[in-house]
C-alpha cells in the first residue's frame, strides 16, 4: 500500500477523533429552562453511566449552604426513591420573604430497580427556589455504582484553567423577571430555551466539525488511492 495512503488514513482517524466532543459527555451536569435569579424553577441533573460493567444505583446532590433554598421538591421518578434531608444553617439566613434557620441540604435518589446500566444515562429533577441573585449556582454530586465505586463531582472550575476531571455541576441562571421574579415574559422564555439547548448545541457543533474533518480526509484518501492505482 502507498505510504501516502497509509498516512492519510492515519490523518483521517486522528482528525475525526480529535474533533469529537471530549469526555465532558460523561460529566454529571445540571440544566434548566426557567430557573432565574431570585425566582423559582425546575432543574434537571443529567447522569451518564461511565462504568463499563457497573450500574449507577444512587445519586446524592448536595445543595449550597450559603445560598439555601426555602422550598424544594423532588419529581416523582419510577424506579427511584428520593429523599430530601434538611440541615441547620450556620446562622439565620434571609431567603426571599423568609428567614431560615434550616434548609434542604441533600437530595438522594436510590434505585428500587436496576439503576442506570452501562452505556445509558438518566435524569433527575427538582423544583424549588428562590434561586440566588447570581449568575450561576454550583452543586456537588456523588454518583454511586453497584460495584462500590463512588465518584464525587465536586471540583471547582478555576477561571482560565482547564476543566477538572470531575467538575461540580453548575447552573447558569436566567436574569430576574420584572413580574415578581417568577418568570413569564416572552424574552425570558427565549433565553430559557437557549440556555436549555446550550449544551446540546455545543455537542452538535463538535459533531459537525468532526464530520466535516472526516469527509475532507476521506476525500483526500480516495484521491490518493486513485493516484496510487494509476502509478
Amino acid at each position: 500500500m502507498n505510504r501516502t495512503i497509509v498516512r492519510l488514513g492515519g490523518v483521517l482517524i486522528a482528525s475525526a477523533g480529535l474533533l469529537l466532543p471530549s469526555a465532558a459527555w460523561g460529566h454529571v451536569s445540571v440544566s434548566s429552562t426557567d430557573a432565574s435569579r431570585e425566582g423559582y424553577g425546575k432543574i434537571v441533573f443529567r447522569v451518564p453511566n461511565e462504568s463499563d460493567k457497573a450500574s449507577t444505583t444512587r445519586l446524592t446532590v448536595t445543595l449550597p449552604q450559603d445560598t439555601p433554598f426555602a422550598f424544594l421538591t423532588a419529581q416523582v421518578k419510577p424506579g427511584w426513591k428520593a429523599t430530601i434531608a434538611k440541615a441547620k444553617l450556620p446562622k439565620p439566613t434571609k431567603v426571599g420573604d423568609a428567614t431560615l434557620s434550616e434548609a434542604p441540604r441533600t437530595v438522594t435518589w436510590t434505585t428500587t430497580g436496576d439503576g442506570i446500566a452501562p452505556g445509558e444515562f438518566d435524569e433527575f429533577a427538582l423544583s424549588g427556589g428562590p434561586f440566588p441573585d447570581a449568575e450561576s449556582i454550583s452543586f456537588q454530586a456523588k454518583q454511586t455504582y453497584d460495584d462500590g465505586e463512588v465518584v464525587d463531582w465536586a471540583q471547582v472550575q478555576e477561571e482560565g484553567a482547564e476543566e477538572p476531571e470531575h467538575p461540580a455541576p453548575t447552573l447558569q441562571l436566567l436574569a430576574a423577571t420584572s413580574g415578581g421574579h417568577h418568570g413569564g415574559a416572552a424574552s425570558d422564555e427565549k433565553d430559557a430555551d437557549e440556555a436549555s439547548h446550550e449544551s446540546s448545541g455545543s455537542d452538535g457543533l463538535a459533531r459537525g466539525a468532526a464530520g466535516a474533518a472526516f469527509l475532507v480526509a476521506l476525500a483526500a484518501l480516495v484521491v490518493a488511492s486513485r493516484r496510487g492505482a494509476r502509478a
